[in-house]
């Protein structure tokens, strides 16, 4: 963790972010996404930040990576030919789901169609009960047989997911057994390896969709460390997962899966670290890319994390709309909300923006690249919050006239508006999307936003913060140095880790503290085994976690323990814990109800770097004015004279009052009228609310 000369990369869905630490000093580029080959944009982006660095690839120590190829896979659903193997019986489970409605009042609700189509899946006779013991023994001849008929299809890969696998996975190694004996060139996932969790429908969804992914992954992590290695790179490459820390290039190619989020997850991290050094125990962590917007809670400098997490929500980013994925993740909430998303005019004569967007691929109409429909970035050039000539930093000319002929042909000529008009209602709309977001995440959380701090990165965070902040009635946000590239500075301040799940059901009047004490013992050796995978020298925490319930309740709460607690469990300690978090939560207690264990978890850990404190600016200065620009302002809803402040310019207590716009390279913080913005000691630009 100690490299003088270190990379990160984030690949996103619209451009790939690339950063390079030299002894402490960043250097850092943004270049267009190629899909069709994403290591080409890393190989660019890593020359450019070399040449900046004045240093050459083989000199770098180490690189992190973190890439939305895993999730975009499975919404664009352009995995490999892919098999399921299952108890038989259990062939529909994917697809019936949980029998939920996410949308309760919708007579023609689209259910997500299943990864695999039904003739996909297969099965085979045998069965485990919830006690682990086995009830039908498998018979390896019928095994044998349904594995020659998966063959003859021309499977590349191979999902194994039996009932109640995670308490006893036999069965399931003996089908892998003999899918490798028959199919030696496919790849194979079992359930009992991938996600080790009670409920099958998310176990099985899980394991489907790392057999899905792995080929694609496999494929691409090959070619990017044979390009790497072409280009005089020898350094080890790690990547980024979706819980927040580092694995191993090998462990991410067996367990792709865990990848999903995994760019967003470095933007908490880069936003924990921040909070950190400001002392802030309160932070709304607020990330906009080309793309998606994601949003995240962020409590005494530590992101929320979950156990499940969905991909691909078809009903308006709706909970339960998605594929879930039953892996460690980091708590957001994601909306199709980014700088390429593009707006359009529903039946209702409503501006509607995202979840479609231009990607790079044209890309917004103001890129010039064949793009023809109004996207945000489109909005707002033409509300001037971007300088044409200035974008990225010169790289990227916009071209304005290109921007106020898609909204005037999309939004304008429909609903009788003017250009300005258009781009201020689609500002507004994907305003008011994020805030609404950030309010339903923060009211089921039972959290205040009020009493919170918003930490913007992304490239086009800053030019919507402000807004947001005042929809959601919070008084300052800090945009910290490197913001447009935040991900990537995240996956260079995320520590190697990786969390290990298993299910056993324990009532507390069964609590068994021998078992409960061997099970962590081994959660916990199996977690540090990945870890001592990147680094076998580093020290090694272990943060220990039940999920907890009253008998009868349908969901769980996570309960943190320490290594005592876990080392020498005693049901009095455990129910005290529960109840006081159940409390916090849900107000009060529930009496004359027996507690029941059904997941627990040790996450293997590097520590966190030391954090410098940071303290405030004290004496002020009037930041120097670069130029003017005429600005749009909400709160007047007119075009008024903004000041133009370069970000260098911004030293340390610098002020500056809104309107204005702090310009850099990588992208362009608004300053609203209602606010004012002062430069602090390490660089971060602290946007408060004016009186």
């Amino acid at each position: 963790m100690q490299s003088s000369i270190r990379l990160g990369v984030d690949i996103g869905g619209t451009f790939t972010d690339v950063v390079l630490e030299k002894a402490g000093e960043p250097f850092s580029t943004k270049v267009l996404t190629t899909y069709a080959a994403p290591e080409n944009a890393i190989i660019d982006g890593m020359h450019q930040v070399c040449a900046k660095a004045g240093v050459s690839p083989s000199d770098i120590d180490q690189i992190i990576h973190g890439t939305t190829l895993a999730t975009n896979a499975l919404i664009e659903r352009r995995g490999a030919k892919t098999a399921l193997i299952t108890t038989r019986g259990f062939r529909d489970v994917i697809e019936m789901r949980t029998e939920s409605r996410f949308e309760q009042y919708d007579l023609n609700l689209n259910l997500p169609e299943p990864l695999l189509p039904r003739q996909r899946r297969y099965t085979v006779t045998e069965r485990i009960d919830a006690r682990g013991e086995v009830l039908i023994a498998m018979d390896r001849r019928e095994v044998e047989t349904l594995v020659d008929e998966i063959a003859q299809a021309g499977y590349e890969s191979v999902a194994i997911g039996l009932i109640h696998s995670y308490l006893n996975d036999a069965h399931e190694r003996l089908v892998a057994e003999v899918v490798a004996e028959k199919m030696p060139d496919a790849m194979i996932s079992i359930s009992a390896e991938v996600s080790p969790q009670m409920r099958e429908y998310e176990r099985f969804n899980t394991v489907v969709a790392n057999a899905y992914i792995k080929p694609l992954m496999k494929s691409y992590l090959g070619r990017l460390e044979g390009r790497l290695s072409d280009e005089g790179v020898r350094c080890n490459t790690f990547l980024m997962h979706s819980g927040g820390g580092i694995i191993s290039l090998e462990s991410a190619a067996e367990f792709p899966v865990r990848l999903v989020e995994s760019g967003p997850a470095g933007g908490a991290v880069f936003a924990a670290h921040i909070a950190a050094r400001y002392g802030l125990n309160k932070v709304l962590s607020f990330d906009m890319g080309g793309t998606t917007a994601k949003i995240c809670l962020i409590k005494n400098q530590t992101p929320k994390t979950s156990r499940v997490f969905e991909v691909a929500r078809t009903y308006r980013f709706k909970k339960g709309s998605g594929m879930p994925i039953s892996i460690p993740v980091i708590d957001m909430v994601e909306i199709g909300a980014g700088g390429g998303s593009l707006a359009h005019v529903d039946a209702l004569r409503q501006i509607r923006v995202g979840p479609e967007s231009a990607g790079s691929e044209p890309g917004p109409a103001c890129y010039g690249r064949g793009g023809d429909r109004p996207a945000v970035t489109d909005a707002d050039l033409v509300l001037g919050k971007l300088d044409p000539e200035n974008f990225a930093g010169g790289s990227i000319p916009l071209h304005t006239e290109n921007s106020k002929n898609a909204l005037m042909s999309e939004l304008g000529e429909t609903l009788d508006m003017d250009a300005a008009t258009s781009a201020f209602g689609l500002a507004e709309v994907v305003d008011e999307n994020m805030a609404n977001a950030a309010r339903v995440h923060a009211v089921e959380n039972g959290e205040d936003l009020s009493e919170y701090t918003m930490i913007a990165f992304g490239g086009a965070a800053p030019l919507h913060a402000g807004r947001l902040c005042e929809k959601l009635g919070v008084d300052r946000l800090l945009v910290p140095p490197g913001a447009g590239v935040g991900s990537a500075i995240g996956f260079l301040r995320a520590p190697f880790s990786f969390e290990a799940n298993r299910s056993v059901y324990m009532k507390l009047s069964d609590f068994d503290a021998v078992r409960i004490q061997a099970l962590l013992s081994e959660l916990q050796s199996e977690a540090t085994g990945f870890v001592r995978n990147c680094d076998a020298t580093a020290d090694i925490l272990s943060e220990f976690k039940v999920y907890m319930r009253y008998t009868g309740q349908g969901w769980e709460i996570p309960i943190g323990l320490t290594q005592a607690q876990a080392m020498a469990p005693d049901a009095a300690t455990f129910e005290r814990l529960f109840e006081e978090d159940y409390a916090k939560l849900f107000g009060r207690t529930v009496q004359g109800l027996d507690v029941e264990i059904t997941v627990w978890s040790v996450n293997a850990t590097t520590p966190q770097d030391v954090v410098t404190p940071v303290t405030l600016a004290g004496a002020r200065s009037v930041a120097t004015i670069a130029g003017h620009r005429q600005m749009f302002d909400p709160a007047t809803s007119g075009f008024e004279k903004a000041a133009v402040v370069l970000r260098d310019g911004m030293t340390e207590g610098a002020e500056v009052s809104g309107p204005a716009a702090i310009t850099e390279d990588e992208t362009t913080i608004i300053v609203l009228s209602s606010r004012r913005a002062i430069g602090q000691p390490d660089g971060c630009i602290d946007v408060i609310a004016k009186g």
